[in-house]
């Protein structure tokens, strides 16, 4: 992070991006980057916005690990009734685990150098866009998806630290202080309204995929504001989404996860790994299997899965037994080569493609920040808090007639929801959210906000109580000793 508030930075981080990555973004970075001749053509402003996505996949300083390639997600399911850790000599993730995480965990310190850094290439690119010659449909359009990316990955941190800078220019202080949470909200809020009026519903086929919608700011808005309790706020930044008709449900959850089904109709905004014939996307491939799936796996031929991060057994006795999501989202058993068939513990295999990608190892499938199943439950949940349960009631039913399809026909089983109360459908919400989106990021934040942290993980890791200040994690003590203006979070 002192590195990052230096005025000059942005020279040292584009020569990295620029000079290290020859798969580069669809629009190819050139050769040679300068203080005197970057930032002077269109080509510099595309680039300059891509290297900000770059940041969420794969590149950093010294690191292959973008925001969203590992540490991320795999810590907020951790730190949650989701997930146990399995790796081997990783204490970061097993203090995370058992809540015995202090101010000098790894994954943590990671986590804010990773964001901080994407926050300082999208300030770069907000401060040095406006003044290029180029047509202004593109620019207010790169512009808007800076200020997206922005606020996402403020949103990230406001929930996770709350006591964090708020810088938002190049030319930052180098010991900044701690913001209030209510400017940083503000900010967030300003950025997505602003990426709101000038991004696209969608873009050509082949040319936008992992690139920022109007539908993508939209529900991250709808988020922050169930966030910030602005129910009103919230359910109309959902519907909007939902009337748009720009996005649909599979109707196999299974489709879901499909490689075929990147970038698809039920993508509201995704991080893009692998090739994938120069889309927006970097070389570095996903994690998500190496991680996830067995090592038993490797009798069929699987390469590298190391099964690192598994399912707690609440979280996989919790599903009725028919439910599409159970089957699709867990694997209980391999086949050996005689044919025989062995019975494992229950570990994740939802983002596996197993047609596409036989051999598993990493993969080159998206990472789901927000889907359209995410908008429809966050619509239910809003409204939901503004007293009509009735009708919140139509859309999280939406999700549980989907649980029902498996795969060819619709079963007789997981009856829609019916005369709940608005306690009884929250209840609900935070199940279905649970069953929906395992291993995407989601749970830790989702306990949090329906305050369910402290009752939820002991049911799932007896012996482990997380108290009140597990709702935040603690700041770094790497930066508190770089800059004595942070404030440590209560507890730590």
């Amino acid at each position: 992070m002192k590195n990052y508030f230096f005025n000059t930075s942005w020279l040292l981080i584009f020569f990295l991006i620029f000079t290290s990555c020859k798969k580069f973004l669809t629009e190819n970075p050139k050769d040679l980057v300068t203080i005197d001749n970057y930032y002077k053509t269109e080509q510099d402003a595309i680039s300059a916005v891509n290297s900000i996505y770059s940041y969420l996949n794969s590149t950093s300083t010294g690191s292959t690990a973008g925001v969203y390639h590992s540490t991320f997600w795999v810590a907020v399911g951790l730190a949650s009734d989701e997930l146990l850790n399995n790796q081997y000599a990783a204490p970061q993730f097993d203090q995370l685990a058992n809540f015995t995480y202090t101010a000098d965990n790894s994954a943590l310190k990671e986590i804010w150098a990773m964001h901080y850094k994407t926050i300082a290439i999208a300030n770069i690119a907000i401060g040095r866009i406006p003044p290029i010659n180029m047509t202004s449909d593109l620019k207010n359009r790169l512009i808007g998806e800076a200020k997206f990316l922005r606020g996402l990955m403020y949103f990230n941190m406001i929930r996770m630290f709350k006591s964090i800078p708020l810088i938002v220019e190049e030319n930052a202080p180098l010991y900044p202080q701690s913001s209030d949470a209510d400017a940083i909200y503000t900010q967030i809020i300003n950025d997505l309204k602003d990426a709101i009026t000038v991004l696209p519903l969608s873009y050509p086929i082949g040319n936008g995929r992992g690139r920022a919608t109007k539908g993508a700011a939209q529900s991250l808005l709808a988020k922050v504001y169930l966030t910030t309790k602005q129910w009103e706020a919230a359910a109309a930044s959902a519907k909007g989404v939902i009337d748009s008709r720009q996005y649909e449900l599979w109707d196999d959850y299974k489709n879901v996860f499909l490689l075929s089904s990147r970038g698809g109709k039920e993508s509201v905004f995704s991080v893009g790994f692998g090739d994938a014939n120069g889309a927006i996307i970097f070389w570095e491939v996903g994690q998500f299997l190496v991680r996830l799936l067995p090592p038993d796996l490797s009798v069929e031929g699987v390469q590298n899965a190391q099964g690192w991060q598994i399912p707690t057994m609440y979280l996989y006795n919790s599903y009725d037994v028919n439910d599409r999501r159970r089957a699709v989202t867990f694997i209980t058993e391999v086949k050996n080569t005689d044919g025989s068939v062995k019975q494992i513990r229950p570990y994740i295999q939802k983002y596996w493609d197993r047609v596409a990608e036989p051999k598993g190892n990493q993969t080159s499938n998206d990472f789901p920040v927000i889907r359209y199943a995410d908008v429809l439950l966050m619509y239910a949940e809003a409204i939901n808090e503004q007293n009509n349960t009735q009708e919140a009631m139509k859309y999280i039913n939406i999700i549980r007639k989907r649980a029902r399809f498996n795969g060819s026909i619709y079963v007789n089983t997981l009856p829609d929801y019916t005369n709940l109360n608005q306690q009884q459908l929250r209840d609900a919400l935070i199940k279905e959210r649970m069953y929906e989106f395992v291993g995407e990021g989601q749970r830790w934040f989702d306990l949090v906000r329906f305050g369910k942290l402290e009752s939820q993980v002991p049911l799932a890791k007896p012996g482990i109580t997380p108290t009140s200040k597990n709702l935040l994690f603690p700041l770094p003590q790497y930066e508190i000793d770089l800059n004595k203006n942070l404030i440590q979070n209560a507890g730590y």
